[in-house]
């Protein structure tokens, strides 16, 4: 089943894309959450049409995730936490921890763009990739230390 996308899809492609797709993935979730539209005649005519203002809105978003990358690439932040026998963490340092540490420094990331593949459990730095934008991403360096109590 072919179809244009009227949004970008991570693992299909950017908006205006023409994808080739399984039908039941097309015909029960793509279509109905308005994501593509089948690429028919009139579909394809109204394309060619929106193609200059895809592009620009294409453009523009590839500058922001630039942007983006360039204002938190080499980016370190602490987080203190609280640490048990041993220097073992009581709980573990989550995406969450890591969007509110962000947003202290007025970097503002969705917690779901924060590639963490499992919750830090240790003490040490940690680089952790950020995804800034379609197919592009960024590193920063976490370090976490214990909580100082007093």
């Amino acid at each position: 089943m072919e179809l244009i996308l009227k949004k970008t899809v991570d693992t299909l492609g950017e908006e205006g894309d023409i994808v080739k797709v399984k039908p039941g993935y097309g015909r029960n979730y793509l279509i109905p959450k308005k994501i593509a539209v089948i690429a028919n005649k009139a579909n394809l005519a109204l394309l060619e049409q929106e193609k200059a203002v895809i592009e620009a809105r294409k453009e523009k978003q590839r500058q922001e995730a630039e942007e983006l990358s360039k204002k938190i690439s080499g980016t370190s932040i602490t987080i203190e936490h609280r640490v048990g026998e041993e220097d073992k963490l009581f709980g573990s340092v989550t995406t969450a921890d890591i969007a509110e540490k962000l947003a202290e420094l007025d970097i503002q990331i969705n917690k779901k763009n924060i590639l963490l593949v499992e919750p830090i459990k240790t003490l040490g730095e940690v680089v952790v990739p950020i995804k800034v934008g379609y197919q592009t991403t960024s590193e920063i360096t976490v370090n976490v230390v214990p909580l100082e109590t007093e």
